[in-house]
C-alpha cells in the first residue's frame, strides 16, 4: 500500500508539474493570439463576436481549453497549490479505499473455518486457518490463539491491545486527509483575500472606481474561492466514505472478538 501511495503521489505531481509548465506557456500564445488578430482584421471580428456571444466561445472550445483558461483566469500560482492539495488527498483517499476493500472478508464464514479448525485440529489448525486469511480479524483471533496456553486472560488482553493496533492502521493517513480538507478552502480564501487587494490597488492607481478595474481581481478572488470549496467537498466525501467503512469493520472487529473469547471458552470446557 505505501507502494501504491507513492505512485499515486508522484502522479498527482506530475500532474500539477504539467499544468504548471501549460499555464507558464500560455501566456505567450495568447500575446501571439492578439498580434495575429491585428493582422488580419476578420479574425479580430471573429474574435470579437465570440466574446459578445460565450455560447458560440464555449461550444467550439474543448473542455480541456476551458478548464486551463479559468485555471489561468484565477491565476496559477494560487490555483496550483489548491490543486496539489484536491489531487494529493484523492491520492490519500483512494489507497486507503483500497485498503479497506483489499482488508475486508466475510466475518461468518471465518469465523465457522476457524471453529471448525479447533475443534477438528486444535489450536494450530486454526492458527493456520487465521495465517490463510487476510484483513485484521484474522489477525486479531492469530494474536489470541497464540497465547491460549497463557489462559484466556491473557488471550482477552492480546485481542484487545491487538485490535488497537489494527485500528490505527486502518485509521493510517486520516490525519493528512483531514489536513488538505481544511487546508483547500483555507487556500481559496487566501486567493480571494489577494485578488480584492489587487482590485483595491488598481482603484487607488487610477484615482478612480470602474468595473474594469476591479473585474480582473474580483475574478482570481471567486476563481480560487470556487477552486478551494470544490476541492474540499469532493475530499470530504471521500473522508465520510472511510471513516464510515472503518468504523463497520471496527465494530466487526469487536464482535468478532467476543465470539473468540466464547469459542475458547466452550474449547477449553
Amino acid at each position: 500500500m505505501k507502494k501504491l501511495f507513492l505512485v499515486l503521489a508522484v502522479a498527482a505531481l506530475s500532474f500539477s508539474t504539467a499544468i504548471a509548465q501549460e499555464a507558464a506557456t500560455a501566456a505567450p500564445a495568447e500575446e501571439a493570439t492578439v498580434e495575429n488578430a491585428e493582422a488580419a482584421p476578420v479574425a479580430e471580428e471573429a474574435v470579437v463576436e465570440e466574446a459578445i456571444n460565450p455560447e458560440v466561445q464555449i461550444a467550439g472550445d474543448s473542455l480541456h481549453h476551458v478548464l486551463m483558461q479559468k485555471f489561468l483566469e484565477g491565476g496559477w500560482g494560487w490555483m496550483l497549490p489548491i490543486l496539489i492539495v484536491l489531487v494529493l488527498g484523492l491520492a490519500i483517499a483512494i489507497e486507503r479505499i483500497l485498503f479497506l476493500g483489499l482488508s475486508t472478508i466475510n466475518t461468518k464464514k471465518f469465523i465457522a473455518q476457524v471453529e471448525k479448525a479447533l475443534n477438528e485440529g486444535g489450536i494450530e489448525a486454526a492458527k493456520a486457518v487465521c495465517r490463510e486469511t487476510k484483513g485484521p480479524i484474522a489477525s486479531i483471533y492469530w494474536q489470541g490463539l497464540d497465547r491460549y496456553e497463557q489462559g484466556l486472560d491473557a488471550v482477552e488482553k492480546a485481542v484487545v491491545s491487538y485490535g488497537s493496533v489494527q485500528t490505527g492502521q486502518l485509521e493510517s493517513g486520516l490525519g493528512w486527509l483531514g489536513l488538505f480538507i481544511a487546508l483547500s478552502p483555507s487556500l481559496g480564501f487566501m486567493g480571494t483575500v489577494v485578488g480584492l487587494v489587487q482590485s483595491f490597488d488598481s482603484i487607488q492607481a487610477a484615482g478612480d472606481i470602474s468595473p474594469a478595474l476591479v473585474a480582473g481581481g474580483m475574478k482570481v478572488a471567486l476563481l480560487t474561492t470556487l477552486l478551494g470549496l470544490i476541492a474540499a467537498m469532493v475530499l470530504q466525501v471521500f473522508y465520510n466514505y472511510v471513516i464510515v467503512k472503518i468504523d463497520g469493520m471496527v465494530n466487526e472487529m469487536e464482535d468478532a472478538s467476543i465470539t473468540l473469547m466464547d469459542i475458547l471458552t466452550v474449547y477449553k470446557k
